[in-house]
């Protein structure tokens, strides 16, 4: 037998929608990531896109576990002196909550240009609305 490799111009592209309404925001993100890479189709091939789209919707009401919701910390650093910003998750989820989970999962693909990619198929909202019902995304169902 001969091994194939996927060519990106000619892998066919689903749509995924994975509601995260009560759900575990690691299992979501994971869920999101291989689909997104494409690690759960036959043909996949680590070098090329070979990964679906995948809309996420009610990104506000994601559950962590523990005590994450207050003592879990974002930080980011502009390089300027004094540029050092924080954040919790509480403030982050009352400000923008897509942001919970495009971080999630952009920490689980890969840090390149193939990466930076992928993370364009990824689409977030925080309610149960998304524009993209033309393109008749099948729902993924409860993530385990």
């Amino acid at each position: 037998m001969r091994t194939i490799s996927a060519k990106a111009n000619e892998v066919e592209r689903r749509w995924w929608l994975i509601d995260a309404a009560d759900q575990v925001l690691g299992r979501v993100a994971t869920k999101a990531a291989n689909l997104l890479r494409g690690k759960e189709k036959a043909i996949f091939t680590p070098h090329c896109d070979t990964g679906d789209f995948v809309v996420v919707i009610n990104a506000s009401k994601v559950r962590l576990t523990g005590k994450k919701e207050t003592d879990k910390k974002y930080m980011s650093f502009s390089g300027y002196v004094g540029g050092h910003k924080s954040e919790s998750v509480k403030a982050r989820r009352a400000r923008r909550p897509e942001l919970l989970i495009e971080n999630a999962v952009k920490g689980m693909v890969p840090h390149t240009r193939l990466g930076r990619n992928q993370i364009t198929k990824l689409k977030v909202y925080a309610g149960a609305e998304h524009p993209h019902i033309a393109q008749g995304p099948v729902n993924v169902g409860k993530v385990r």
